[in-house]
Formats: structure tokens, C-alpha cells, sequence
């Protein structure tokens, strides 16, 4: 080891940075696989789902939201589930903190972690309480919990927090009555306040009849006794909403286990960090690919080097040795290197696991490597790459024939090794080529999602919600003149929803006085008159939405036309729509289809009318010119128009870039990793050109002797290296587009893999390679060869 510096050097380094990746992505799958598994009874805890049914049978989409009835109708029809619990949840909900005499002194804009439940939800979770009492914190109405963090920031010190009053949608007083304990980085219930279910402005919820109507707010989750099933619970539930809910509606419940939450990114999770099994799966690969690919380079030396360690393998079985012995000493040498390459690998992992989780917006510390699972498994990486790196090398070289290793006469063995050597270069250039290609193409699908057309202008766009409550709304013309004489604002309109998103509500309607409702779902959102020329939204027949604070007009997609069968966009005109039994209107206009979601979806049936209540957002369209004067501007006039609330805004653009987040992380995961896979490979490749270059000196000497040029000698040996690599993109190729085109089968807008995508890889891998090689291949091609022929 100490006389071969720079390849010991080489293999620490290698085997050093394939463990660290181990390392790395042990302990992100630990994270993500240890979420809400630290309570006592999560074994019976199930959440229930919607299972939503379209008019196609195989067009079904699952949703949180369950009918507001089901949590009471379970509680009375079926009385031997051991624990029933709704659970509310709302984003940007904004909070007032108030002192003694009731008066505002705070006011936050929490954009996510305000929840409402009932008592019962801390019997069925282990959520500890640093004060109050679990079993009667939410009991009375207007009763609310905070967390320690958040009693900080609301009241200086969480210790004093008991017994004061915060104002909830400057509608609710509520008195804390309880203290939570900092919540689990890996629990997807990230709470910042616990509302009582009973609270005035969601009291009818407890009360509410209606099997029929869903929200995403709106969850239920179950505790069961021992003795029933997750399948029995589903048939259970689909029977008791079958028997309350509308002969027409085809919806049902299921019953999904507390440990599939958080992978589920359908129906969805509370933190919004879900990962999906096919990403643990594709993550554990990487990890294993990287690792073999270090030791496959420790392999390759130590069998490169065979030749040089024979004449001590020959003395070694000339005084006794046998070859147990010196597999056993070639076995530990190997293992002395692993040992200190685990130790560069915390190292690097120390550094780099902070890096990962702000790249992955996880709380992944450095900390979390002092870990009795990941001491263990950096003991059994110890022992596994020993014996993986350290088998092989030490089969050859202990199997030496001492006669022939100290007359130096072991070319016989030589052709097999470099054949080994040749396969497991391949190998290494298959992983890293792969690894290449994928990235290409996810990179290629990210600027997809980035740069196509939505079909409406999102550019210099600002969302600013407002507040809902009636006194707010009636403001809202007041706000719109001033706004609308700021410098650096052309065009202002007041919306229920942005034009694309995932927090749309869908409903059903009835056509043209039909005797039942359609049997599809649209997605319904309400605007005034100027949202079409705010974001630009083309019309394919017909006009613009009229004036007016009441449902009278609607405006409907070519997507929800061709659901009707209706050709002609034309046809659709001044055809009646009703939802519910009050509110009905004709259609005035229909636009042309724009994404309404994702790029991961295909264009959803929409409904566009005009209901003053519903507004929500106002969708500011700003010059360019001056961003930051005029957001300023929008900001002074909100506070002079709604003092007791919080200003919050965000760009359309962004919001629009958080729905492939996902997707982005994927990407810059996969680079690093790639980066990684083709260094690691081109380190191996730089140790073996090292190797050759001395070697094949002798060999060098004689052919520039018999007149071949620098150039000549340089090409005949890169051409090696090259061909192997050619070999590699071949066999790297078809499995990778096999492999994305699957990947690319999840959205339903996306790319062509082109063969231009492989093309730059290869070619990249090539020129790194030509790149690691070169500096050794024409240093030895200049050496002179009177001094590597001298000792002939």
C-alpha cells in the first residue's frame, strides 16, 4: 500500500465517495420511511379516501376530501370502530394576535399547518403536550392549540402562552388551552395551530348532512379495533355512504393506511413532502451502481498490479505460505483501505448531507449519521465491499504459481485478467452513460415544463389573496381603483382560482334542463369580466363573461364541449346550464383549451361564471418595468385597506414552477449523481492508463524506434479505452430509453426522446474519458526510448 501511493491514493478516493453516496441515500430513504411510524397505534390508523367515478369506468381519481356526514354516520352506524376523527385542514390562513384588552399586536399569513379536530385525534396519534390536557384541550369550542415554536413567535415565550386569545380569519377568538411539543421532522402533520372542531365558522361541519359534496379540506381518519380489516372498513364505509348519498352519485370510500400517506402524491400528504416507492426504488439502484462502479475500479488496479506483487507472492510460497494465508492477507489489506475509506466517506457525507436536504427541501442534518441503523449498515458496507473489492484480486494473486512468479513468467495469465479488466470497464461506462442519458432527458422534460405554452400569459403575474369574509369583498371595487392607478399595473382582476393549479373545486351540472347531471366532472372556478384579458385567454366562439356579482353567464372549454359531444364550439352557445337548484345561466363563450393543471394531466372540463363571493385572489398584471415600486404600492394599499390582515403575494410563475417541484429535485439529484458516476469512471480509467503507460514501456520504446510518431502511439492505445465506451453507450442505450420512456409515460404532455439526447452523451463520455487518459498515454508516448530499451 505505501509503496503504491497513487493507487492506493485512487482507491481511497473511489471507494471513499461510492460509500459516501450509500451513505447519503441510506439515510434520506431512513427519513422518508420513518414517517408517523413512532406511533404506538399505527398499525389500526387508516385515513379515507374518495374514489371518484367519471363517465369512462377506467377514468377514477382518489381525493382527501370525504362527505361532511361521513364522520358522524360512522360514529353512529357503526359503533364498534374504535376512534372517528375529522380533520380540517386550510393554507394561507391568516392569524391576529390579540392582548389583554382584544386588540390586534401580530398579525401572520400562515400559509400552511392550521388544522381543526376534535379530541378524539390525540387518542389515535402520539402527539406529546407540554402543557395543558389532551384528553380536554379541544372540548369546549374556540379552544385552540399551539405548537412551542409557534407560541414563541406568537407571544415571546411559550411558557406565558396559556390562557391568551388569537383571532382566526379575523372571525374567531380562540383561547389557547394547550401546548404541543415540537413536532417530528418525519411526521406529515407539521401543525402550527389545532383549532376545536366546534369553533363557530366551522361548527356546521360537525352538523352537516350531506353525503354528497367533497372537499380537500375535509378528511376522516379511523382507529380500528383489532379484530377489523382495512378491507372490512372500506366494504363497511362504501355500504353506509351507499345508503345516505345520492342514487346518482358513483363516488366511494376507501380506507388508506396511515403508513401510505406519505407516498402518496394523489390524494396527497400534509407536509407536501411525498416520495414515491418507485423513487426509493430508483434511489437504492443508484446507490448500488455508484458502489460497484468504486469497486470495480479497486478490482481492476489490484489485478493491473498482479504482476508487480508476483515475485512476493512467489516468496511468500517458497518459505510456507499457502494459500489461505495469502487470500487472508490480500483480503485484509483490502479491508485496511476500506476502513479508511469509510472514514473519508462521513466525512464527505458530514458536508454533503445539509446540501441534499436543501436541494430535496428536507431537514436533513449531519446528525443523523449517529444512528444505530446506520452504524450498522456502514458495518455491513465494511464487510460487503471487503469482500466484493477484495475476493477477486485476492483469488489471483494467491493463486500465482511460485515458479513461474519469481522467473517472471506470467504472461499466460495476463490475457484473462485484461479481458476481466476490459468487461468491468464496460460495466463502469454502461452505469455511467445510463446515469448520463437519464438526466439529459429528465433536464429535456424539466425545460418542457418550464417553456411550453400554457396557453395564457403567466409572465409578471402577482397573486394576492384576500380576505373572504363579506365586509372584504364589498371592499374589493375600492381596491381595484387604486390599484389600478399605480404606476406599473395594466391589467387587475378578482378570481376564485388562478387559471391553472391543483386546488381547483370540481362539480357536476345539469345540461340543458336534462332530467339528471352530466356524468363527468368539471372543474368550476369564478371570475370577473377581466380575468380573460388579464391572462390572455383566447375565446373559440362567442364573448367575454358580462359584468356582474351573481351567477348569470357562463364560459366553458373546448375540453368540456367535446364531453358533450358538441363539435362546433358555435353550437354550445346560449345552451342552459344549472348547478345545484338556484344557481343556472347560459353559456355566452367557449375558450379555447389552455392547461388548467399540469403538464402532467390532460386538459380538464371548465367552468368560468361570475360570483362575487367565491372571489378569493387578485391577479395584478404588472409592466415589468418597475416590479418592486409597484408591488410596494399594491402592498401600502392593502394596509390601508385591510389594516387586521397580513399582505401576502406570490408570482404566477412561481407557483407554476412548485407543481413539477418533484420533478426539479429528481433532476438535480440525478445530475450529482451522474457527475459522481462518470468521475468515479474515469478515476478507474486515469489508474489503469497509469498502469499501461509503465507496463508497456518497453513496448512504447520499440515501436517509436521503429518509427511510429507521438500521435500514432497515443491514438493505438487511446483507441482501447475508446472502444470500450463505444461498447458501453451501446449496451447503455436501449436499457436507458426503455427505462425513460416508461418514466416519460407519466405525463401526458412530454418530450420525444431523440437520438441526438444519446449522441451527446456518448460523445461527452468519450472526451471526458480521451480527456482522463490522455495526460499518462502522452507522457509515456514522449519518454526516450533509449531509456526503456537501455536494460535490453
Amino acid at each position: 500500500m505505501y509503496r503504491q501511493k497513487s493507487y492506493t491514493l485512487i482507491n481511497i478516493i473511489g471507494l471513499g465517495s461510492g460509500i459516501a453516496v450509500c451513505l447519503i441515500i441510506f439515510v434520506l430513504i431512513q427519513f422518508h420511511t420513518s414517517f408517523d411510524d413512532f406511533h404506538t397505534k399505527k398499525d389500526r390508523i387508516y385515513r379515507l379516501l374518495t374514489e371518484y367515478h367519471h363517465s369512462d369506468s377506467k377514468d377514477i381519481f382518489y381525493g382527501s376530501g370525504v362527505p361532511r356526514a361521513v364522520p358522524q354516520g360512522i360514529k353512529t352506524d357503526l359503533p364498534d370502530i374504535e376512534q372517528v376523527v375529522p380533520f380540517y385542514h386550510q393554507e394561507d390562513e391568516q392569524i391576529q394576535v390579540l392582548n389583554a384588552e382584544g386588540q390586534i399586536v401580530k398579525k401572520f399569513k400562515e400559509a400552511s399547518g392550521v388544522v381543526a379536530t376534535t379530541p378524539a385525534f390525540f387518542k389515535i396519534f402520539d402527539f406529546p403536550f407540554l402543557q395543558g390536557d389532551a384528553a380536554t384541550a379541544l372540548k369546549e369550542p374556540n379552544s385552540v392549540l399551539l405548537t412551542k415554536e409557534t407560541a414563541d413567535k406568537y407571544f415571546g415565550d411559550w411558557k406565558t402562552a396559556m390562557g391568551k386569545t388569537i383571532k382566526w380569519n379575523n372571525k374567531d377568538v380562540l383561547k389557547v388551552t394547550g401546548i404541543l411539543a415540537t413536532m417530528p421532522t418525519n411526521t406529515d402533520f407539521q401543525f402550527k395551530v389545532v383549532i376545536s372542531m366546534g369553533t363557530g365558522s366551522i361548527a356546521y361541519l360537525m352538523k352537516s348532512t350531506d353525503w354528497d359534496s367533497t372537499g380537500s379540506y375535509f378528511n376522516c381518519f379511523v382507529l380500528l379495533p383489532p379484530n377489523v380489516t382495512e378491507t372490512q372498513l372500506t366494504a363497511r364505509v362504501r355500504a353506509l355512504v351507499k345508503k345516505y348519498h345520492n342514487r346518482d352519485n358513483k363516488d366511494s370510500e376507501i380506507a388508506q393506511p396511515l403508513s401510505a400517506i406519505h407516498y402518496d402524491n394523489k390524494a396527497g400528504n400534509y407536509s407536501n413532502k411525498s416520495i414515491t416507492p418507485q423513487m426509493i426504488n430508483m434511489l437504492w439502484l443508484i446507490a448500488i451502481f455508484i458502489l460497484v462502479i468504486a469497486c470495480v475500479n479497486f478490482i481492476n488496479l489490484a489485478t493491473a498490479q498482479a504482476v508487480n506483487r508476483a515475485k512476493e507472492v512467489g516468496i511468500r510460497k517458497v518459505l510456507g505460505g499457502n494459500r489461505g494465508q495469502l487470500q487472508t492477507q490480500f483480503l485484509t489489506e483490502t479491508l485496511v483501505i476500506v476502513l479508511i475509506s469509510l472514514v473519508l466517506s462521513v466525512v464527505i457525507s458530514l458536508i454533503a448531507i445539509p446540501v441534499i436536504g436543501k436541494i430535496m427541501d428536507l431537514p436533513l442534518a449531519a446528525g443523523m449519521l449517529l444512528n444505530l441503523n446506520v452504524a450498522l449498515f456502514m458495518v455491513a458496507l465494511t464487510v460487503g465491499v471487503t469482500l466484493v473489492a477484495g475476493f477477486y484480486p485476492s483469488i489471483v494473486l494467491s493463486g500465482f504459481n511460485p515458479i513461474n512468479a519469481l522467473k517472471s513468467k506470467l504472461a499466460s495469465k495476463v490475457p484473462k485478467g485484461i479481458s476481466l479488466r476490459h468487461a468491468l470497464v464496460v460495466f463502469q461506462f454502461v452505469i455511467a452513460q445510463g446515469l448520463i442519458i437519464c438526466t439529459f432527458i429528465i433536464v429535456k422534460q424539466m425545460n418542457y415544463f418550464t417553456h411550453q405554452s400554457m396557453g395564457f400569459a403567466k409572465d409578471a403575474i402577482v397573486n394576492v389573496p384576500f380576505p373572504s369574509d363579506s365586509l372584504s369583498i364589498s371592499k374589493l371595487e375600492y381596491v381595484k381603483k387604486r390599484m389600478t392607478d399605480l404606476t406599473g399595473v395594466e391589467q387587475l382582476s378578482f378570481s376564485s382560482n388562478i387559471p391553472a393549479g391543483e386546488d381547483a373545486n370540481w362539480t357536476m351540472f345539469t345540461f340543458e334542463n336534462a332530467p339528471t347531471q352530466v356524468d363527468f366532472y368539471s372543474i368550476i372556478k369564478s371570475a370577473d369580466e377581466q380575468y380573460l384579458p388579464t391572462y390572455k385567454l383566447q375565446l373559440a366562439a362567442g364573448r367575454n363573461l358580462a359584468a356582474s356579482d351573481t351567477i348569470k353567464e357562463f364560459l366553458v372549454n373546448e375540453a368540456l364541449t367535446q364531453k358533450l359531444g358538441i363539435v362546433n364550439p358555435k353550437d354550445a352557445l346560449n345552451k342552459r346550464i344549472q348547478l345545484g337548484k338556484f344557481a343556472k345561466g347560459i353559456i355566452v363563450g367557449v375558450l379555447k383549451n389552455y392547461h388548467n393543471r399540469s403538464f402532467k394531466d390532460d386538459y380538464a372540463p371548465l367552468l368560468l361564471t361570475t360570483y362575487k363571493k367565491d372571489y378569493a385572489i387578485t391577479n395584478v398584471k404588472l409592466s415589468g418595468a418597475n416590479i418592486a415600486g409597484s408591488l410596494k404600492g399594491i402592498e401600502k394599499i392593502w394596509n390601508e385597506v385591510y389594516p387586521d390582515y397580513a399582505f401576502q403575494y406570490e408570482f404566477l410563475n412561481d407557483k407554476i414552477a412548485s407543481f413539477y417541484k418533484q420533478e426539479s429535485q429528481l433532476s438535480q439529484i440525478y445530475k450529482c449523481f451522474a457527475v459522481i458516476a462518470i468521475l468515479l469512471s474515469c478515476l478507474g480509467l486515469y489508474g489503469l492508463a497509469s498502469f499501461m503507460a509503465v507496463q508497456r514501456i518497453k513496448e512504447v520504446g520499440i515501436r517509436k524506434v521503429l518509427g511510429a510518431s507521438v500521435s500514432g502511439i497515443v491514438y493505438l492505445f487511446s483507441k482501447e479505452f475508446v472502444v470500450l465506451i463505444v461498447i458501453g453507450f451501446a449496451i447503455a442505450s436501449p436499457i436507458t430509453w426503455y427505462l425513460m420512456d416508461k418514466w416519460l409515460q407519466d405525463y401526458t404532455y412530454k418530450i420525444t426522446i431523440q437520438w441526438q439526447i444519446f449522441a451527446m452523451a456518448g460523445g461527452m463520455a468519450v472526451c471526458i474519458a480521451l480527456a482522463t487518459v490522455s495526460f499518462q498515454l502522452i507522457k509515456a508516448a514522449l519518454v526516450n526510448p533509449v531509456k526503456s530499451l537501455r536494460s535490453e
